[in-house]
């Protein structure tokens, strides 16, 4: 028995049924999604569907599905791309929601371990967060905080991994890092490839894709307006915020973190610093950190450790307000209003 598993398919079935034909399957052999099989393309549905009502089918869940399972109990805000895909179930969305809930967060075979995102280092599968696993932005700070090396690069398992989510490479080819780690996202809702993996013989099996389905999908339902959402009131969202503003908030997180180190660096080197009391250390830390808000903030954050999406969320009015701190710290101009 074959078992060909495939990276991030995002709604594109005729590529689906492309590298389907190209692997040559037999009837009974198994095909494994690696999550975020929806969204952002054209046929949403139809790979749901395709994975959720045949027993040798399966799909992890992704941060995608994630997303639309957590949204609809109301702890996050649906993106554009939850949205349109909402639209594009119509009144399926319900069993849509029960079936992607159900979705696994890691599948372990006896040649290798699936999972959507990463993997923490030395963790048992059982015992790793459901963010890291995901590869949710939430995970991947974390990850970075902890480690701060690519999780692959730390990984010592006994088996190779298979994960989807990012591309790595965005050359139309999977990253394969010392023939132990296997990241088959090659961003064909995106006009890249769909790429998978036909065990037991670790072969590569890929199909173009057939053009930018996310760009088309976004002009045709560029009318469609988000609906108002409950929120939990633990959760702070700031005026315009959108999928991509959650992306922004992580640079800015990290390069608070690389500051505060810095600075916590610079004043160790002073004479006496070492033997001052905490409290005049961290008086002589706000003094190098300045006043500029939300910056010092963050870097007051960054300092004791309690920085976060959610606590740094919080210092922010608007995701246009974020951009044009982001863009002061790295040069780059802001993108403009919509």
């Amino acid at each position: 028995m074959k078992i060909l598993v495939i990276g991030d398919i995002h709604g594109c079935y005729t590529e689906l049924l492309d590298l389907l034909d190209k692997a040559g399957l037999g009837e009974d052999d198994r095909i494994i999604g690696l999550g975020d099989i929806v969204d952002r393309g054209p046929d949403t549905p139809q790979v749901l569907d395709f994975f959720c009502n045949f027993p040798a089918r399966l799909s992890l869940m992704g941060n995608h599905e994630r997303k639309h399972v957590r949204g609809a109990r109301h702890l996050v805000r649906l993106a554009r791309a939850q949205v349109i895909s909402r639209e594009q179930f119509g009144e399926t969305y319900a069993q849509a929601l029960k079936a992607m809930e159900a979705f696994p967060q890691f599948i372990e075979l006896p040649e290798a371990t699936l999972v959507h995102g990463y993997l923490e280092p030395g963790i048992a599968l059982e015992n790793q967060r459901d963010v890291v696993l995901c590869g949710t932005i939430t995970g991947e700070q974390y990850l970075q905080k902890q480690y701060g090396q690519p999780w692959y690069a730390l990984y010592e398992g006994a088996k190779p991994v298979i994960a989807g989510h990012h591309d790595i490479l965005r050359n139309g080819q999977p990253f394969i890092y010392q023939e132990r780690i296997y990241c088959l996202d090659t961003s064909c809702v995106h006009g890249g490839n769909l790429t998978g993996l036909l065990l037991p013989e670790f072969r590569i099996v890929s199909v173009p894709s057939r053009g930018d389905h996310w760009r088309e999908l976004q002009r045709k339902y560029a009318p469609l307006k988000p609906a108002a959402q409950k929120v939990s009131p633990g959760l702070y969202l700031p005026q315009g915020w959108v999928e991509e503003s959650e992306q922004t908030l992580a640079k800015i997180i990290t390069l608070a973190q690389a500051e505060s180190r810095r600075i916590w660096g610079d004043l160790q080197e002073q004479v006496g610093f070492c033997e001052l009391a905490p409290r005049q250390q961290a008086k002589a830390y706000a003094a190098a950190a300045g006043r500029d808000m939300p910056w010092s903030a963050l870097l007051h954050q960054a300092r004791t450790g309690e920085i976060n999406a959610e606590a740094a969320r919080r210092l922010f009015k608007s995701d246009a307000e974020m951009r044009e701190l982001l863009a002061s710290l790295s040069g780059v101009e802001p993108r403009p209003e919509r």
